[in-house]
């Protein structure tokens, strides 16, 4: 997949930035950690947790090198790109721990330094080594990442594959408005700059419905239509995928020349960039997902999450760096799947999101080569915003979660305040991942299935209240297996 997704071009700027990473590194040794999600999975609750655990000593007993005690300094430094806006932590931390509620969602790129300190665990690595690493730790919007795969794709191809998409399910009603102008105004007429407008403005339209909770898919490119940031209204911005394409060129002058020309722009001043720029230079990618939200809205969302993972996959460029090709090239030789919220369940449910998570991202990796030592799945709460407790119902014991809804929640009619808290049993998830995806026939369309969904119940909780110590300082935050992820993804180069 990389060698169609650069061109010449692109291979020797990516090959010029990497020798200048790699210098760099052999004075100040370092690791780019890319962190992305889908659908408000919770990347910015992620990187602000992971960072405020590092930072205040926070309960890692899965993370070897402060288990063991090795680090001895943490610090946050000045990222080294100085055109990259830098991640806000301060902010983000301040309305998760202060305020208690969540941070805003990542809307675009930006990017944290911090240092670590620390004894390697080889007597030979300490007699050469600094004993210090930088995480450059990058976020950016999974709609970005959804994006890469058009750098394959012509026009007529990305038409084709939308268009198709967009008579399935779920999608055949929300594209119906913009199908209807797309098809009424023909790809051979004249181009018009209000017909364009028209087309894009419903075929963003289209696009918003599909990602509104009531649905949740997942595969929604191109992603800057959903946040434009300073390039709205801009031509590059300005153009919809057409129907019905007939054989041959686009003839001058026409629609379709003008939406294939915009296309084009797309991919070379929008999504060139950010592969050459960003992608191409992480060595570590964690991918968060709201599987229980995909899981809510039933099995066609859950397919087209799976569709957009098979898509993830797709973009990395498995296998491990060589010493002399690193400094060319770079290979992200560590991909973790995080299924977010766990928190959202009992704890007896964990493992079974996380088989959920796996059979989501099975296939594709598999088809790839991405399975095995490269590739891991897990369920993590990178903030835990409840407790377990048990209840008596009905005689019987009943495992519940108690954590205090976000104001404007609705349990069975009760509309809680974002005060109160509440003890909730959030239901099973079944042993059997399959179960969840048999309500989708072939081609998509909903089906019948002899196995009745599982009833499950999820609100969505406020920050915890972290208590002080007797010096006035809060605890670090609490969470599900994240020091599981951070031993994945940096345990070993901190060895």
């Amino acid at each position: 997949m990389a060698s169609l997704l650069t061109s010449f071009k692109d291979g020797a700027l990516i090959a010029i930035d990497n020798l200048a990473d790699r210098a760099a590194g052999l004075v100040s040794p370092s690791l780019r950690l890319g962190v992305t999600g889908l659908s408000r999975a919770g990347k910015t609750v992620f990187i602000s947790s992971l960072v405020h655990n590092l930072l205040n000593g926070g309960r890692l007993p899965l993370f070897e090198p402060t288990r063991s005690g090795r680090v001895s300094k943490v610090r946050l430094e000045p990222q080294p790109d100085d055109a990259v806006p830098r991640f806000q932590y301060e902010d983000h931390i301040a309305a998760l721990v202060r305020d208690r509620v969540w941070p805003d969602s990542t809307r675009a790129i930006s990017q944290l330094r911090i240092t670590l300190d620390y004894e390697s665990a080889s007597g030979w690595n300490r007699m050469f080594s600094a004993g210090r690493l930088s995480i450059d730790i990058v976020d950016y919007p999974g709609e970005w990442l959804l994006d890469l795969p058009l750098l394959a794709m012509d026009f007529r191809q990305f038409s084709e594959t939308t268009v198709k998409r967009a008579r399935i399910g779920a999608r055949a009603a929300l594209s119906r408005d913009w199908l209807a102008l797309a098809s009424a105004s023909g790809g051979e007429m004249a181009a018009d700059e209000g017909t364009a407008r028209r087309l894009a403005e419903s075929f963003t339209t289209y696009l918003r419905a599909c990602k509104e909770d009531d649905h949740s898919l997942s595969t929604l490119p191109p992603g800057r239509f959903l946040m434009p940031g300073d390039l709205e209204g801009s031509p590059a911005l300005t153009f919809s995928p057409l129907p019905n394409l007939p054989e041959g060129r686009a003839p001058k002058g026409s629609l379709w020349a003008m939406m294939e020309r915009r296309y084009e722009a797309y991919k070379t001043h929008v999504v060139s960039p950010f592969f050459r720029e960003h992608f191409a230079r992480l060595d570590r990618q964690i991918v968060l997902v709201d599987a229980l939200q995909a899981i809510n809205r039933g099995p066609e969302a859950l397919r087209d999450l799976e569709q957009a993972l098979a898509d993830v996959l797709a973009c990395f460029r498995p296998g491990t760096n060589s010493w002399l090709s690193s400094f060319l090239t770079r290979r992200i030789d560590r991909v973790l799947i995080a299924a977010t919220k766990a928190d959202h369940l009992h704890h007896e449910s964990h493992d079974r999101l996380e088989r959920i998570a796996t059979r989501l991202v099975g296939r594709a990796a598999d088809r790839i080569g991405m399975s095995g030592a490269g590739l891991e799945v897990m369920a993590l709460a990178s903030v835990r915003a409840t407790r377990e407790a048990t209840v008596n119902h009905d005689g019987h014991p009943l495992p519940v979660i108690v954590g205090t809804p976000i104001a404007g929640e609705r349990i069975n009619g009760d509309v809680f305040d974002g005060e109160r808290k509440t003890a909730i049993f959030p239901g099973d998830l079944p042993e059997d991942p399959e179960v969840l995806f048999e309500g989708i026939a072939g081609g998509g369309i909903p089906a019948q299935t002899e196995h009745s969904m599982p009833e499950l119940n999820f609100v969505r909780f406020r920050p915890p209240h972290l208590e002080e110590t007797r010096g006035g300082l809060k605890l670090s935050v609490p969470h599900i297996r994240l020091d599981r992820a951070m031993q994945f993804l940096l345990g070993d180069r901190l060895a």
